[in-house]
């Protein structure tokens, strides 16, 4: 349940300014997640949203940019700690993780900006990466396993 919420806050703040913890509570009722304010408090700390000027000029709910935020080796610490396994279908990457951190995995390895790779799509544990070609695969799934193995 939480990681729909978490995809909730983040879809509900993408396309909406949100000002306060009150506002986001009550547009998360709307959506069907009855939340306290606690849980929105402890949502907002683990998403790791601040608030910034929007363009109206109010200061309002955004994600942290990651690469400010997470340096290279925190990042590869948030690989390690949920990767499983990978395996190559064709260009794509597909890489199991520990239950419930598909998404911190991808947002570390997009943050990461890893050669050849286009993007990630994630689940609850599976990610699904984008490489640029076939012939590619190969390069990603070795940088990939070297930052694992040498965390």
């Amino acid at each position: 349940m939480k990681n729909y919420r978490h995809q909730k806050i983040m879809e509900i703040i993408s396309r909406t300014e949100v000002e306060t913890q009150e506002e986001l509570s009550r547009l998360l009722a709307g959506a069907g997640f009855n939340v306290t304010q606690a849980t929105v408090s402890r949502d907002i700390r683990q998403l790791n949203l601040k608030k910034v000027p929007s363009s109206s000029g109010r200061q309002c709910y955004a994600p942290a940019a990651s690469k400010e935020s997470f340096g290279p080796d925190r990042l590869v610490g948030i690989l390690a700690a949920g990767f499983v396994s990978m395996e190559a279908a064709s260009n794509i990457l597909v890489i199991k993780t520990v239950s419930g951190m598909a998404m911190a995995v991808a947002a570390a390895i997009d943050a990461l900006s890893i050669p050849k790779m286009v993007g990630c799509i994630a689940g609850d544990d599976t990610i699904m990466c984008a490489i640029r070609s076939c012939e590619d695969v190969t390069d990603v799934m070795n940088e990939i396993d070297h930052l694992v193995s040498n965390n």
